[in-house]
Protein backbone atom coordinates (compact mmCIF):
# COMPACT_ATOMS: atom_id res chain seq x y z
CA UNK A 1 0.00 0.00 0.00
CA UNK A 2 0.86 3.52 -0.38
CA UNK A 3 -0.56 6.29 1.69
CA UNK A 4 -0.21 10.33 0.46
CA UNK A 5 -0.51 12.01 4.17
CA UNK A 6 -1.65 15.43 3.72
CA UNK A 7 -0.24 17.94 6.94
CA UNK A 8 -2.06 20.44 7.35
CA UNK A 9 -1.56 23.60 9.57
CA UNK A 10 -4.66 24.04 12.22
CA UNK A 11 -2.59 27.18 13.61
CA UNK A 12 -0.23 29.78 11.49
CA UNK A 13 3.05 28.89 10.73
CA UNK A 14 4.62 31.06 13.63
CA UNK A 15 3.00 28.71 16.09
CA UNK A 16 3.96 25.30 14.75
CA UNK A 17 7.76 26.88 14.57
CA UNK A 18 8.87 25.84 17.84
CA UNK A 19 8.14 22.01 17.12
CA UNK A 20 9.77 22.30 13.48
CA UNK A 21 13.21 20.84 14.93
CA UNK A 22 11.23 17.76 16.43
CA UNK A 23 9.42 17.18 13.18
CA UNK A 24 12.25 17.24 11.25
CA UNK A 25 13.92 14.63 13.38
CA UNK A 26 10.54 12.78 13.07
CA UNK A 27 11.06 12.78 9.14
CA UNK A 28 14.63 11.87 9.32
CA UNK A 29 13.19 8.84 11.77
CA UNK A 30 10.75 7.23 8.97
CA UNK A 31 12.87 8.41 5.96
CA UNK A 32 15.77 6.31 7.89
CA UNK A 33 13.45 3.35 7.75
CA UNK A 34 12.51 3.59 4.63
CA UNK A 35 8.93 4.57 5.25
CA UNK A 36 8.79 7.23 4.05
CA UNK A 37 9.40 7.86 0.46
CA UNK A 38 9.24 12.10 -0.16
CA UNK A 39 7.91 14.85 2.04
CA UNK A 40 8.55 18.31 1.69
CA UNK A 41 6.43 21.69 2.12
CA UNK A 42 3.38 22.52 0.11
CA UNK A 43 3.59 25.75 -2.52
CA UNK A 44 2.34 28.10 -0.59
CA UNK A 45 4.11 26.95 2.32
CA UNK A 46 1.20 27.87 4.78
CA UNK A 47 -1.03 24.95 3.82
CA UNK A 48 1.53 22.43 5.50
CA UNK A 49 3.17 19.40 4.32
CA UNK A 50 2.80 15.92 2.23
CA UNK A 51 4.66 12.51 2.87
CA UNK A 52 4.26 9.84 0.72
CA UNK A 53 4.58 6.30 2.32
CA UNK A 54 4.73 2.50 1.49
CA UNK A 55 5.24 -0.57 3.46
CA UNK A 56 3.32 0.31 6.41
CA UNK A 57 -0.81 -0.11 6.21
CA UNK A 58 -3.65 2.23 6.81
CA UNK A 59 -3.09 1.46 11.06
CA UNK A 60 0.00 1.67 11.13
CA UNK A 61 0.14 5.03 9.13
CA UNK A 62 -1.99 6.54 10.97
CA UNK A 63 -0.72 5.43 14.04
CA UNK A 64 2.84 7.34 12.59
CA UNK A 65 0.97 10.50 11.94
CA UNK A 66 -0.34 10.65 15.35
CA UNK A 67 3.20 10.66 17.03
CA UNK A 68 4.34 13.66 14.88
CA UNK A 69 4.84 16.69 17.07
CA UNK A 70 2.94 18.76 15.07
CA UNK A 71 0.31 16.32 15.92
CA UNK A 72 0.69 15.74 19.18
CA UNK A 73 1.35 19.86 19.61
CA UNK A 74 -1.68 20.56 18.19
CA UNK A 75 -0.77 22.41 15.43
CA UNK A 76 -0.80 20.58 12.48
CA UNK A 77 -3.31 17.74 11.21
CA UNK A 78 -2.96 14.65 9.30
CA UNK A 79 -5.64 13.46 5.91
CA UNK A 80 -4.55 10.11 5.06
CA UNK A 81 -5.09 8.89 1.77
CA UNK A 82 -4.24 5.25 1.08
CA UNK A 83 -3.89 4.45 -2.98
CA UNK A 84 -3.53 0.11 -4.09
CA UNK A 85 -1.66 0.98 -7.13
CA UNK A 86 -2.93 0.11 -10.25
CA UNK A 87 0.04 1.23 -12.35
CA UNK A 88 3.39 1.60 -11.48
CA UNK A 89 6.38 2.96 -13.40
CA UNK A 90 8.83 0.56 -13.80
CA UNK A 91 11.71 2.51 -11.63
CA UNK A 92 9.24 2.14 -8.53
CA UNK A 93 8.29 -1.64 -9.07
CA UNK A 94 10.32 -3.24 -6.87
CA UNK A 95 10.21 -0.39 -4.42
CA UNK A 96 6.47 -0.46 -4.53
CA UNK A 97 6.29 -4.35 -4.81
CA UNK A 98 4.31 -4.47 -7.63
CA UNK A 99 3.68 -7.45 -9.76
CA UNK A 100 4.52 -7.09 -13.64
CA UNK A 101 0.75 -6.56 -14.41
CA UNK A 102 1.09 -2.81 -13.26
CA UNK A 103 4.25 -1.78 -14.45
CA UNK A 104 3.74 0.50 -17.47
CA UNK A 105 6.20 2.84 -19.28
Amino acid sequence: MLHLMTVEYTESEEAAAPFVAAHVEYLEHWHGKGVFLASGQTVPADRGGAIVACGVDRATAERIAAEDPFTVAGVARYVITTIDPGRVHPALADLLGADASRVRG
